[in-house]
């Protein structure tokens, strides 16, 4: 039941973001999806972060294959909600940039954590990538949309992470995935020093 729940809250939080029942037309709501989903396309800092993510859960096995990623999904459309409602967080590129970092090293070196810590842990990060997400949206955008359409662009991105992190049942699968982390940590410092 809690994991129901759980799994379900970025529906609930898109639906806080739905206003009053409007007449859009379907030109209008397709066009909001696809920047919404092409969004998170447009930064690597944010294609590197969340194959990284999928990579991690992967490598974690078990519950931590989903959780962390769908964790991650919970709190980035928590901190999309945050940006639309005009909230502010401190310091969010140079916390993007320090996820990056954290996540490349966390695979490079296979960091073990329990599921729910490492779900906790991507999540602290994801509340600010979703902010800046929420925070860039276009102008007569339908906000849940947009917002539908990044979080499936995310998870898309996840799976992309998880199926590479397939490749871990293999001894060069092992060494790819890590040599992967390497190279997001390294992407991460200099997006952090740039």
């Amino acid at each position: 039941m809690i994991v129901t729940a759980f799994a379900l809250s970025p529906l609930a939080i898109i639906l806080m973001l739905i206003g009053p029942a409007q007449a859009h037309s379907l030109e209008a709501a397709g066009t909001t999806l696809i920047q919404g989903l092409t969004h998170p396309f447009a930064g690597i800092d944010h294609v590197i972060a969340m194959i990284a993510v999928g990579l991690w859960a992967a490598q974690q096995g078990g519950r931590a294959t989903w959780l962390v990623p769908a964790g991650f999904l919970t709190a980035m459309a928590a901190g999309g909600w945050l940006a639309l409602s005009g909230l502010s967080l401190p310091a969010v590129e140079p916390v993007i940039a320090l996820s990056v970092l954290l996540l490349g090293m966390a695979v490079a070196t296979s960091l073990r954590t329990l599921a729910p810590v490492g779900a906790a842990l991507t999540s602290a990060f994801a509340l600010f990538h979703g902010h800046a997400h929420g925070a860039e949206l276009p102008m007569a955008a339908e906000p849940a949309t947009y917002v539908i359409g990044f979080l499936v662009a995310t998870a898309a991105l996840h799976a992309i992470g998880i199926a590479l992190g397939r490749t871990l049942t293999f001894p060069a699968g092992r060494v790819l995935v890590r040599l992967c982390g390497g190279a997001a940590a390294v992407t991460g410092l200099a997006l952090l020093v740039a």
